[in-house]
């Protein structure tokens, strides 16, 4: 006996029908796409946010990172910037006492020459002075024959000063020189200062250019207040060279 399926509204779909459904199902799917099938499931589109404030995050972190490390090159460039200064100030110190160095040496070398020069300078035994008699002038008035240096007009009681640095030899009384003074110049020459009324130097003094060592009078064979000057070989009488000759040498002017 032949079984007939009852029609109605509760009747269940037919093996053609549901197959038709599927396939209408799938061509949805690929109409719409993979990408709008996921993007309406809540549990997608959930991962999808969690996913887009991941992305959020990190770029905020870049962005910190980057001010950061800006900051950081900032401050190591200032750190450069002040250490060159230092750098440079020290340099800039360091040259400055060089150079004050330099300035203290060149005055030390100035101040030696100065003095070196002072203490090898002549000038006259009396400043101011003139030559009365001369060198190798005649007469009775002297042993010789003849005179054996110059004199030198001076009042009694004038200063009389070493003409350059030596050192004494000789200080008191010389027969008919008087009170008279030998120094041995520096340059081994020797000078004779004759008819002081005044010694102001014992022997082994060390004297320089202009020092006083005595004043002039008429003590000796002397008709007068003046100043009789040598200049000699040796210590000792007989010795003598032109004294004018020999202060000129020396650059003074007579």
């Amino acid at each position: 006996m032949a079984f007939t399926r009852a029609t109605g509204k509760h009747r269940a779909r037919s093996r053609m029908s549901r197959r038709s459904v599927s396939v209408a199902g799938a061509a949805t799917l690929t109409a719409t796409g993979v990408i709008s099938t996921l993007a309406a499931s809540p549990a997608l589109a959930a991962d999808t946010g969690a996913a887009a404030a991941r992305q959020t995050g990190l770029t905020q972190a870049l962005v910190i990172n980057d001010s950061l490390a800006g900051t950081i090159d900032a401050q190591a460039d200032a750190q450069r910037r002040a250490a060159a200064e230092v750098r440079a100030r020290a340099e800039a110190a360091r040259k400055a006492e060089a150079r004050a160095k330099e300035i203290r040496a060149e005055k030390e070398r100035a101040a030696r020459a100065a003095e070196r020069e002072r203490l090898n300078a002549f000038r006259l035994p009396i400043a101011g002075s003139y030559i009365t008699t001369g060198y190798r002038a005649g007469g009775s008035l002297w042993s010789s024959g003849s005179h054996s240096g110059i004199d030198f007009h001076a009042a009694s009681g004038t200063s009389v000063v070493a003409v350059g640095a030596g050192t004494v030899v000789e200080a008191g009384w010389g027969g008919s020189y008087g009170n008279n003074i030998v120094l041995r110049m520096s340059d081994g020459t020797y000078t004779q200062y004759g008819h002081l009324s005044s010694i102001g130097v014992a022997v082994g003094r060390s004297v320089i250019p202009g020092e006083r060592i005595g004043l002039s009078g008429a003590t000796g064979n002397a008709t007068g207040p003046h100043l009789h000057f040598e200049a000699r070989t040796g210590p000792d009488y007989g010795s003598d060279i032109d004294p004018v000759a020999y202060l000129r040498a020396h650059g003074v002017s007579v």
